[in-house]
């Protein structure tokens, strides 16, 4: 009865915090960042891999469904754009109360098991859930309607807990997972582009460091939910079977963190000794986007010697035909320091850590046991989805191929993440003509026919001591969350996207 009564109170902390504030433009920039980092975070990384253990593959086209069927609609029928977002909203809503009954029912699992963890990480979870509540519907249908929800959601967390068994049975996840899903991809959706336009009030970005605080806020608080997860795992199977996904992404950050490290001062120093992305000579500025040379370090060292060698071989082999048809590069650096220390530790950690991240997020996902995807060819065409629409770097290349690896991928598709990510993306395709774009296709399949007839992998990696890698981890967090506090959150993810960024995101009231 004690956890029905907090996680209650902690739902009334949304409109206390939502009011203080909201009374000035940096602390609302503040709060957007908090519930975007916080809220966002939460679905990815906690609520998804649940769905997807239950649900399998299909889950995540209905998070797609849910994530880009609003965008869809609003390019095709823009008249009503309003209420395809308000639809949006109440499903996302909707999504959040039907959670709500789920967390009564762990609430009384909990006291079962004598899992005081799990009961707190519950509470906690509804901190930003409130906010988000009185953030998404305050602006939009004032403060009565909102006041209506948040009672509605105390009233459904104690159906949860008193109803029994059978009810949870009925809205368990096995039960609703598709609809779960879908709804989830609404409420990335609602998250993403902002119900209402704080962005007006900071057309220079002038906000941008109370916005970094605020994810930096947010970021803090779903690393504790995280290790309540982990800790309340042992206790609480039925409701946290998804802990080995947690577990598995935080071993993935301290394997990888001292390496990516040496990876940025093998940036700082290229750069002093004059390869940089403004460099003369079209090949070294092609060699740059492609493979660093930093992104080598990964590949070398938690690949193996093997995967490093194809890697140069195939980059080596698409630099030069790039060079010999005069290509141009996407997204050019702009704005370089002259410093090397800050080109390697500010500047291309701006331009990396989004992929880092994204690419840890979604091998986290994809790399599932629940997604059935053994087949080569089915892996490779996944791939090929996700490259197209972004723009990939190096580094978050062979992150993503490492993570795949890990997840015990094809070595096919791991090969293919190494050579394709950084060049197979619409904005880089539209600059060649279709004759370079089929060359360059042939050119990665009979990479992708070598991958498959050469074995790639090697016992033959480096293996750092627990110390090393909890004090790289330290520093590529302190690099990564500078990083958020120079840009804000949304700036931080902005480069990812190369489709939004053709589309302005528009509800008829604001922004981006």
């Amino acid at each position: 009865m004690l956890y029905l009564f907090a996680s209650c109170i902690a739902l009334l902390f949304g409109p206390l915090f939502y009011r203080y504030f909201s009374s000035g433009s940096g602390l609302q920039k503040g709060l957007d960042g908090f519930i975007f980092v916080s809220l966002g975070g939460l679905v990815l990384v906690h609520i998804l891999p649940e769905l997807l253990e239950h649900g399998g593959f299909i889950t995540l086209l209905f998070v797609i469904l849910g994530l880009w069927g609003p965008t869809a609609s609003e390019r095709v029928f823009h008249r009503y754009s309003d209420l395809t977002h308000n639809i949006t909203l109440i499903l996302g809503i909707g999504g959040l109360l039907l959670h709500t009954i789920t967390d009564g029912g762990a609430m009384v699992i909990s006291q079962q098991d004598n899992s005081p963890i799990l009961a707190l990480g519950i509470i906690l979870h509804r901190l930003p859930v409130g906010l988000a509540i009185w953030w998404l519907l305050k602006p939009q249908v004032g403060t009565r309607w909102a006041s209506v929800v948040l009672v509605t959601m105390m009233a459904l967390t104690a159906v949860g807990y008193f109803a029994g068994e059978q009810l949870i049975h009925q809205l368990s996840i096995e039960n609703t997972v598709y609809l779960q899903a879908f709804v989830t991809g609404s409420i990335l959706h609602v998250v993403l582009h902002q119900p209402h336009g704080e962005h007006e009030t900071d057309k220079q970005g002038k906000y941008q460091y109370q916005s970094g605080i605020g994810s930096l806020l947010g970021l803090g608080l779903l690393a504790l939910l995280l290790l309540m997860d982990t800790g309340g795992h042992a206790h609480a199977h039925a409701h946290h079977d998804h802990a080995h996904g947690v577990e598995q992404f935080v071993g993935w950050l301290l394997t990888i963190s001292p390496i990516l490290l040496l990876s940025y001062v093998l940036a700082a120093i290229r750069f002093k000794l004059g390869l940089q992305p403004q460099h003369p000579n079209l090949a070294l500025r092609w060699l740059q986007r492609l493979i660093g040379p930093e992104s080598l370090i990964i590949t070398l060292a938690l690949l193996g010697p093997w995967f490093a060698l194809y890697q140069v071989i195939g980059i080596a082999i698409i630099a030069g035909l790039l060079t010999w048809n005069n290509t141009k590069l996407t997204d050019p650096h702009t704005n370089m320091p002259e410093s090397a220390a800050r080109f390697g530790f500010a500047h291309l950690v701006d331009r990396s850590a989004p992929w880092i991240i994204f690419s840890l997020l979604l091998a986290n996902l994809i790399g599932h046991p629940s997604v059935p995807l053994e087949n080569p060819a089915l892996q490779v065409l996944i791939l090929l989805l996700v490259f197209i629409p972004m723009r990939f770097c190096n580094l978050g290349a062979a992150v993503l191929a490492l993570a795949l690896f890990y997840s015990g991928w094809n070595q096919v598709a791991v090969a293919f993440s190494l050579l394709a990510a950084p060049v197979i993306n619409i904005s880089q395709l539209k600059l060649m003509s279709w004759q370079q774009g089929l060359i360059l296709g042939g050119v990665l399949l009979m990479a992708f026919i070598v991958a498959d007839l050469v074995p790639l992998t090697s016992s033959y990696t480096l293996q750092l001591p627990e110390s090393v890698n909890y004090i790289g981890l330290a520093m590529i967090s302190l690099l990564f969350g500078s990083s958020l506090l120079r840009l804000g959150p949304r700036k931080f993810l902005s480069r990812m996207i190369t489709l939004e960024s053709e589309h302005k995101h528009d509800h008829g009231h604001h922004h981006h």
